[in-house]
Formats: structure tokens, C-alpha cells, sequence
């Protein structure tokens, strides 16, 4: 069956347990063997950097004419959890996810939030068993076919957030996580984010990096409307 995946993909892989783990959700590890290190969440981070960073290099070589506003907020539209769940639909990968039982129940291989990551993991699979022509060869294949040229959807919140306090001088930014909650395998994170020491907007996620662009949305929200 995990062949199945290698075929969609397009690439076989030298080491198949790379693959194994970035199929392997923290609801599985932790039931399995009450250990979330053994999940596929340091492969997401991995992941979502290489991710990133190839995105990056893709529009800032192929649009010139953009500004940098515009190329960020094209980045965020291409990695976002919506893009990258499409992405796990194309090749199929909800189907080969490790799930525990609970997640299995609550319907998680068709849940955004557990598709992206997984895509991201794999990304990271791709680059340790054959390094970064491989996993550039992923994101050409699935992530870049789709550019967001003229209408942008998901903006990037931080950033423009950031943008507008640079309007004056010496403001600072910060963000900080003041909880979270739920089992492992459905995570939830509370994040303030401070102009100058004071609080300007709090946002939640299913991540920190969800939680923090939502606390930035309303920051801007607030700024905007006074």
C-alpha cells in the first residue's frame, strides 16, 4: 500500500521508515507507544521550513516585478493549510495515515489541519532520504503548479501587521503563548500577540504559527477600525 504512495509521489524511497514516520499522526504515537517523538511532528518542522524556503526562491526568481508585500503574501497562499490539503488529496494521502483510534473516529484523515502537516512531513522525508533535489522535485510537482498571480486569499497577517507599526519608529513586536489545550492529537494554542509590552489582539490555532496570524488579524482588525 505505502508504494501506492511512492507511485503518486513520484519518488521511491531509499529508506521506506522516513515514509513511515511522516504518515505517523501523534494520536498513533501516543497510543502505540506513549511517545510523541516517534510521530511525524519534527518532520513537519522540517518540513515547513524547506517548504518555505523553496516557495521563496521560486517567486522571488520568476516575478521580479513583485514587491516584497506582494511575493509574501503569494508564499502564504501556496503553503497555507488549505493549499497543502488539496496537495494530500491529489496524491491521495489521507489514506495511508497512521491515526489512533480516537482520530480515526473524529473523521482525521480528512481534516485540513492533519493533511497539510502530513505534507509538510513528507516534504522532510523526501529531503533526508534523497536530499534537496528530492524534495525540490515534491514541491515542483505539487506546490508550484498552482500560483497565485492575481487574486491573493490568505493573507499573511503578521506581516502586514508588521508593515503598518513600521510606519513609526521603534515599535516592537511580540508574541506570546499564554496556553494551551487538548490531547496531543488535537492540539489548541492561545496566543497574545504586544505592541510595545501592552496586549493589541490574542488569536487560537491548532498550531502556534495558526494561533499567532489569527492574533495578528485581530490586531489589525482593532487598528484599522479606531
Amino acid at each position: 500500500m505505502i508504494k501506492d504512495l511512492e507511485a503518486a509521489i513520484g519518488y521511491r524511497f531509499k529508506n521506506i521508515t522516513l515514509l513511515q514516520n511522516a504518515l505517523t499522526h501523534s494520536s498513533c504515537a501516543n497510543e502505540r507507544w506513549h511517545n510523541s517523538l516517534l510521530s511525524n511532528e519534527r518532520l513537519e518542522f522540517l518540513g515547513d521550513s524547506i517548504l518555505g524556503m523553496t516557495v521563496a526562491e521560486y517567486l522571488y526568481r520568476n516575478f521580479p516585478d513583485r514587491p516584497e508585500g506582494d511575493l509574501t503574501r503569494m508564499r502564504a497562499d501556496m503553503v497555507c493549510e488549505k493549499a497543502l490539503a488539496k496537495v494530500a488529496a491529489r496524491i491521495e494521502l489521507g489514506k495511508h495515515l497512521m491515526l489512533g483510534n480516537g482520530e480515526e473516529q473524529g473523521g482525521g484523515r480528512k481534516r485540513d489541519s492533519i493533511l497539510a502537516d502530513a505534507v509538510e512531513s513528507v516534504i522532510a522525508a523526501c529531503f533526508l532520504d534523497g536530499g534537496m533535489e528530492a524534495a525540490r522535485q515534491f514541491i515542483d510537482r505539487f506546490v508550484l503548479v498552482e500560483v497565485p498571480v492575481k487574486k491573493l486569499h490568505n493573507a499573511d497577517y503578521k506581516t502586514a501587521l508588521q508593515e503598518l507599526v513600521q510606519q513609526k519608529k521603534n515599535q516592537v513586536l511580540s508574541y506570546v503563548l499564554i496556553g494551551e489545550s487538548g490531547p496531543d492529537h488535537d492540539k489548541r494554542f492561545d496566543v497574545e500577540v504586544k505592541l510595545n509590552g501592552v496586549t493589541v489582539g490574542t488569536g487560537s490555532g491548532s498550531s502556534k504559527k495558526r494561533a499567532e496570524q489569527d492574533a495578528a488579524r485581530c490586531a489589525l482588525e482593532k487598528m484599522v477600525s479606531e
